[in-house]
């Protein structure tokens, strides 16, 4: 069945960084061609900005209606899945799919639930403390010898892929869970986070290189597609392992 058009107004596109305004306002304008409308801006350099609204060619509800915010965390709240676009691999990496790939399961989730695709800044994309909040990594599959891409031009591709797999009938499945089981992003962060500080009370970060560990936990856990229910699990050996810490 072919998801609904509520689907679409569920899925955010947030821009992280961004040096150019007109390559917001040029996103704006990819955004509306494909049904998309909610817009996230972290940290802008420049917005509202003239150059936006011009290039945004009669998108400018899109810019006048986005949100913008401080940091990648503000801009996530909420959602079920966040979708980091790359073009290149990381060393220590989540899952990395080609974006035709998850497209079908994100349409799938925002029937539901909020989702978001994450962009990073024109010149150096990603960052990597940017794509640690990601649970899933995607990229273009370009041209291997010049796979360089405005962002404006990522933003279209991306919007376009997620139009398709709204129309689709018939579409593929990569998340083999119950989708409504699933833990958010904000469960799965808050998780990471109190295992963090039990590890950090335990003094096991200090004895390894502790943001590299945490890195791989990330995507140990991100990987593992908890349900809801298997983090509270979690949470609570935690809170209990901490207790017993204290005491």
């Amino acid at each position: 069945m072919a998801a609904t058009s509520q689907a679409l107004d569920r899925i955010r596109i947030v821009l992280c960084q961004t040096s150019h305004p007109g390559n917001i306002g040029a996103s704006a304008r990819a955004m509306k061609t494909m049904g998309i409308h909610t817009l996230y801006l972290v940290n802008p350099k420049k917005f509202p900005h003239p150059e936006a609204t011009a290039m945004s060619s009669g998108a400018d509800d899109i810019l006048k209606n986005a949100i913008v915010v401080n940091d990648l965390g503000s801009a996530l709240k909420g959602v079920k899945l966040a979708i980091g676009l790359s073009a290149r691999r990381r060393e220590l990496t989540q899952a990395y799919l080609e974006l035709g790939e998850v497209s079908h399961d994100m349409m799938r989730i925002a029937e539901n639930s909020e989702v978001a695709f994450v962009f990073g800044t024109e010149m150096s994309g990603l960052s990597n403390q940017e794509t640690h909040q990601c649970q899933v990594l995607s990229f273009i599959d370009a041209n291997p010898d010049y796979s360089s891409l405005n962002l404006a031009q990522a933003v279209q591709l991306v919007c376009h892929e997620l139009r398709q797999a709204s129309l689709a009938t018939n579409p593929p499945k990569l998340y083999t869970k119950d989708l409504n089981l699933l833990a958010d992003h904000d469960s799965l962060m808050g998780f990471l986070t109190h295992l963090k500080e039990t590890l950090e009370l335990i003094e096991f970060l200090d004895k390894v290189q502790g943001e590299r560990l945490m890195q791989r936990l990330h995507i140990l856990f991100a990987r593992s597609q908890l349900e809801m229910d298997e983090v509270n699990i979690l949470r609570g050996i935690l809170t209990q392992v901490q207790k017993k810490l204290r005491a």
